[in-house]
């Protein structure tokens, strides 16, 4: 019981990464869209914010995996 408890544990993380990276992603080009010349230091933020999501989602999976 708890490996399948585990499991969904961890999918919960990964699908929150992904709508959480495509929300960033998303905002980012509605960004650069309003503001071209911005967009080298938009994309810099948009790429460190999401590799901290994906850090915070590694990190729920490897928690929700331990026994």
């Amino acid at each position: 019981m708890t490996g399948s408890i585990a499991a969904v544990g961890a999918g919960l993380a990964v699908i929150g990464a992904g709508i959480g990276i495509g929300q960033i992603g998303g905002h980012a080009m509605d960004a650069i869209a309003r503001q071209p010349e911005a967009s080298g230091k938009i994309t810099t933020t948009m790429l460190i914010a999401a590799a901290l999501v994906e850090g915070v989602a590694l990190f729920g999976v490897v928690v929700s995996l331990i026994k």
